[in-house]
């Protein structure tokens, strides 16, 4: 018997995401973590997505107010293995405290070039050409 493959998570890897955002977001909001940039930088995650064997856990971040992403990232990453010790605390119930790795959130910049799309003259105009049949 074979099982069907969906490339949507599981309501498992959804919850466990979700217990991992929050257990990263109070070890940052905490200060736990020792570095110049982490400590000056206010962070965002907006996502943890879970591997399927919820061993590996990607998180989304986003540092506000700091044109250059990638150096926050690359701390975050430095202090993974630290941040993922803290996590315990937390997440006891799991069988496997899940390697974090950390990458920039581009979704927003996704939203924004989607909404300058649509408020092109262009796009603005085949709307108003729309609402003119109806």
């Amino acid at each position: 018997m074979t099982r069907a493959t969906s490339s949507a998570p599981s309501q498992r890897m959804l919850r466990v995401g979700e217990q991992v955002r929050a257990a990263i977001t109070q070890v940052l909001q905490r200060g736990e973590v020792r570095d110049d940039v982490i400590e000056a930088t206010v962070i965002s995650i907006s996502e943890v997505r879970m591997s399927p064997d919820l061993k590996i856990a990607t998180a989304y971040v986003t540092p506000l107010g700091v044109s250059d992403h990638r150096v926050v990232i690359e701390a975050l990453n430095r202090h993974a293995r630290y941040i993922r010790g803290r996590l315990g605390q937390q997440l006891r119930q799991m069988k496997y405290m899940p390697e974090v790795r950390f990458r920039d959130d581009t979704s927003f910049d996704n939203y924004k070039k989607i909404d300058e799309l649509l408020r092109s003259p262009e796009v603005r105009r085949d709307l108003d050409g729309d609402n003119d049949e109806q």
